[in-house]
């Protein structure tokens, strides 16, 4: 199919034809551009979000289309972006007038002046994303390309329509979507746009945590993590926003004994937990498993290398993390916590012979994130011994299946003690006090350990027997 037609196909939908009508009535040109055009020619699936640029007001002829076509919501305007946002049907338009920009050395906020489309195509970051396509009726269909684009989109390379260093010190978040995009759509990025960003790294700084983080949640979010990990890397720009990542690189090697590169490793990790699972935060968890072994590698003569604690110091890490990247500091962030903090312990009960008092602890401690849990540390296995690999996906099959046999015979997930506080308060007719708490205790080991099962008959006769340790009576029944 040639160009003209994949791109006639994709904006077949009769509502094109009609905004570019509407633009000929207010005797201005309309043209969708950008991300919608780029993806339409990869014949990648077609997003509902397209942009629109006009020569005009783009809030002026969002405000027409919405007017005229049936299926249209309210239009949201943005008056400091000179945008405006109007869902038609499906689609989700965003109209914005063709602008210049210049930018102030220190700041990402340009100074805009009215332009026509070659103004705006050229403030755009990439040559694949300055692509326009004619909506206008006379012209209706015409690919605007005046960087060549479409020979880099053949190419599957990445590079700015300017200088590579305007391009960046206009905006360096560009440089964060440079890296993104290359990990989206499995592209190069122009070697002279590579070394431009390496000079300018350092300018990621002004922008803000939340720009940045955007962009990070989208590389966490496609196939292939590391791709987009290893560039920022290699362009300088991580060590800006993860050092705690950077601190893992390298080897070190003591008397012969070495360990692994815990940084090409984590990557590793990531990518492993892609091919199961689309949960961010899940995917979070596997970037920061072992961000603790940095600061708690130690070298012992007897054992070799340790990273004694470094679950526990990496739960902590994750906190201080989120709070300076201005991230969540909630639940999504305690999920990531856990999960961090606890990233050793299947590995662990699958390494030797698996107790079912072993599994209990593991399902109470884990709750509801057991199987998430399971997830990572199978995603942690990176081994290269086909054998060993083999060794440890079975054993995690093994825990897997002592899990279900648990939880069917002992309900531990969301444990519920099957005596509570208040049914001891009764019994021995005390209020709140520290002996509740032991019984209650007592009685959860009790059942962890498999020395009772989880059933109310059996815990109540433990009950009753912990409480005559600890010197209570049961109150008599009286008449009245």
């Amino acid at each position: 199919m040639t160009t003209n037609a994949t791109l006639q196909r994709a904006f077949s939908d009769p509502m094109f034809t009609a905004i570019g009508e509407i633009a000929e009535q207010m005797q201005t040109r309309a043209f969708t551009i950008g991300g919608c055009v780029r993806d339409a020619l990869l014949k990648r699936n077609q997003s509902k979000d397209i942009d629109i640029v006009c020569e005009g007001s783009g809030i002026e002829l969002a405000k027409a289309v919405a007017d005229q076509l049936p299926n249209s919501g309210k239009v949201t305007v943005y008056k400091n972006y000179g945008t405006a946002m109007v869902r038609v049907g499906s689609y989700e338009l965003e109209f914005v007038g063709a602008r210049k920009e210049s930018y102030q050395k220190n700041s990402r906020n340009p100074v805009v002046e009215i332009g026509n489309l070659e103004d705006d195509q050229k403030r755009r970051d990439f040559t694949v994303n300055a692509l326009a396509f004619a909506l206008n009726p006379k012209e209706f269909g015409t690919l605007i390309d005046p960087f060549d684009g479409l020979e880099d989109l053949d190419k599957k390379v990445l590079r700015t329509p300017l200088t590579a260093a305007q391009t960046f010190s206009d905006d360096p978040l560009r440089m964060l979507r440079a890296v993104r995009f290359a990990t989206q759509l499995d592209f190069t990025i122009d070697p002279q746009t590579m070394k431009s960003i390496r000079i300018m790294s350092q300018r990621i700084k002004i922008l803000s945590q939340e720009r940045i983080i955007e962009e990070i949640h989208k590389i966490l979010l496609t196939q292939i993590p590391s791709k987009g990990f290893l560039l920022l890397d290699e362009l300088g720009l991580l060590q800006h926003i993860f050092p705690e990542l950077c601190s893992l690189k390298g080897i070190e090697e003591v008397e012969g004994q070495r360990h692994k590169d815990n940084f090409y490793h984590t990557f590793e990790v990531v990518d492993n937990i892609c091919q199961t699972t689309d949960n961010l935060w899940l995917r979070w968890a596997a970037l920061l498993h072992d961000i603790g072994k940095a600061p708690t590698k130690k070298f012992n003569q007897k054992v070799g290398w340790t990273f004694h604690g470094h679950e526990f110091v990496g739960a902590k890490m994750v906190y201080k993390l989120f709070k300076r990247l201005k991230m969540p500091l909630n639940e999504k962030m305690k999920y990531v916590q856990k999960l961090v903090f606890m990233s050793s312990r299947p590995i662990v009960i699958s390494e030797k012979i698996v107790t079912d008092a072993a599994v209990r602890r593991l399902v109470f401690d884990a709750g509801e994130l057991i199987d998430d849990l399971l997830l990572l540390c199978e995603a942690d296995i990176t081994t290269k011994n086909p054998q060993r690999f083999e060794t440890y996906h079975n054993n995690f099959k093994i825990v897997r299946q002592k899990i279900i046999d648990v939880e069917e015979k002992d309900r531990i997930r969301n444990f519920q003690p099957p005596v509570d506080g208040d049914e001891i308060m009764k019994t021995f007719g005390v209020g709140p006090c520290r002996e509740i708490g032991l019984i209650k205790e007592y009685i959860k080991e009790a059942i962890l350990d498999g020395e009772i099962p989880n059933e109310y008959l059996a815990a109540h006769a433990m009950m009753l027997k912990k409480a005559e340790e600890l010197g209570l009576q049961p109150k008599q029944n009286t008449r009245e």
